[in-house]
């Protein structure tokens, strides 16, 4: 298999892969069927699984939608795109991997959601930006621009689905309906009927997503051209409830990653090697046949596809920067070991103010008012928060136990705690004084005076958007 991708990365760009990117919205990799999920209904995410390379150590640079996602399409930490806040517009100095393939010749189209910036409109020759509407942001339009593209070029879609984020689709239609029995419920939330009624609208929104991945399959094979297409389904930030989404635990920068691709996966193959996803644009560029900008950060890992049980990543890094609410947080993650620090420890983080505003958090309110929270549960409230914090994934995989002041660990804290100064320092990262303050109160969530009101950008002054190094590996 290793010389199958070899070959085909010195063929023609007349047989460059087709290449299809699903990124859904809010979904943590736990809640998907191919990594274990035994409530949730994803049958064709599941075939897809089946049929080609599920990634287990698959990390993002964030746990926030848009620095996510603009951290995919430059191949660059959040610091260094110059827009690592929330809904902050990428510069237009930067190069983005779907203008490179455009320029390769590949028909480029973006479906669904769009908030990287208006400079991100040039990597597409089709731009279909939908609203939530109906729970549905634009999945109904894939098979129809599927059958629409041009036929005499390879294509590149990037079909943003706006499941599974809120506001929920309360209808009961589509292929796949889960009902309140039917919920395993996360342990950093309470059991309750609220909490079980807001899973199963989560539930209900990744499968019928799972249906147009699915439908999408179809087409494809229909039109004959499966074999050379190549299809990844990800998603930007761990599921919308206290206790993932915003969080530098595995519970929010942990991500689904399944990639199918006939022509050059083995079927059924399984990679526990560790990647980041700023390394998703190199790779797919180099499937294409075209060169990295200087401007990407991450690397290649397209050897995976034949050889999945090599070493990848020895560490990877992310960022929690300001989405509804002041932060700055910073991590670094190996196999091992995470170790994660904060900057602003007055502050607690319950997450966004979709999640901290949501049916499950005000069980969780309810909860600790009575004094029946457990430490996971109780986590979303702590105020001071932790300067540093070090975990044993292994012996703790759910990241509960802060073994920061355990001296069986000084080898590996030291170390760790060398590395990510080292990367901040590499990549220009920085620790504004007046960061962006919290635009919503965050117990009642409504709008507070600093609304709208941006701080400074971490790394804007050391222009980190123009710094290319790529920081340890």
């Amino acid at each position: 298999m290793a010389v199958l991708i070899g070959s085909f990365l010195k063929s023609s760009a007349q047989n460059a892969p087709n290449i299809i990117f699903i990124i859904g919205d809010d979904i943590s990799w736990d809640d998907i069927g191919a990594y274990g999920n035994t409530k949730i209904k994803t049958p064709n995410l599941d075939k897809l699984a089946r049929n080609g390379l599920l990634f287990k150590n698959m990390y993002l640079t964030a746990s926030s939608c848009s620095p996510s996602r603009t951290s995919i399409l430059t191949g660059r930490y959040p610091h260094n795109t110059g827009a690592a806040e929330l809904h902050s517009p990428l510069p237009a100095h930067l190069i983005f991997f779907p203008e490179q393939l455009r320029q390769k010749g590949y028909f480029s189209a973006l479906v669904g959601k769009w908030h990287e910036g208006p400079a991100t409109k040039r990597d597409y020759d089709t731009l279909l930006v939908d609203k939530k509407a109906n729970g549905e942001g634009g999945e109904l339009q894939w098979v129809n621009l599927l059958k629409a593209r041009p036929k005499d070029k390879p294509f590149f879609f990037w079909l943003a689905a706006y499941d599974a984020h809120r506001p929920w689709s309360t209808t009961t239609e589509g292929p796949q309906h889960h009902s309140e029995t039917e919920i395993s419920v996360p342990p950093t939330l309470v059991d309750t009927k609220e909490t079980r009624q807001d899973l199963t609208f989560y539930y209900n929104e990744i499968s019928r997503l799972d249906h147009y991945v699915g439908e999408l399959e179809k087409e494809l094979e229909r039109q004959g051209i499966a074999e050379n297409t190549l299809i990844i389904f990800t998603a930007d930030n761990g599921r919308p409830f206290p206790g993932s989404k915003t969080r530098l635990y595995d519970a929010g920068v942990k991500t689904p990653f399944i990639v199918k691709w006939p022509k050059g996966i083995k079927p059924g193959t399984v990679t526990e090697s560790l990647v980041s996803s700023i390394d998703i644009a190199p790779t797919l560029l180099e499937l294409a046949g075209v060169k990295p900008a200087e401007t990407v950060q991450g690397k290649s890992f397209a050897a995976l596809f034949g050889t999945p049980d090599q070493e990848f990543r020895k560490y990877v890094f992310g960022e929690h920067n300001w989405h509804d609410y002041a932060a700055y947080e910073r991590s670094v993650r190996t196999k091992d070991f995470l170790y994660v620090i904060n900057k602003r420890t007055e502050l607690d983080n319950g997450g966004p103010i979709d999640a901290n505003q949501s049916p499950s958090a005000t069980a969780l309110k309810l909860a600790k008012a009575k004094g029946k929270l457990t430490l996971l549960q109780r986590d979303a409230f702590i105020a001071p928060r932790p300067a540093e914090e070090f975990f044993d994934n292994f012996k703790d995989p759910l990241q509960s136990r802060n073994e920061i002041a355990n001296k069986t660990y000084a080898a590996p804290i030291a170390e760790l705690q060398k590395i990510l100064k080292q990367w901040q320092e590499e990549t220009g990262d920085t620790e504004p004084a007046n960061l962006t303050p919290d635009w919503y109160d965050r117990e009642n969530g409504k709008p507070t005076p600093a609304k709208d009101k941006r701080g400074e950008m971490p790394g804007s002054a050391k222009k980190a958007d123009h710094i290319n190094a790529e920081g340890p590996f």
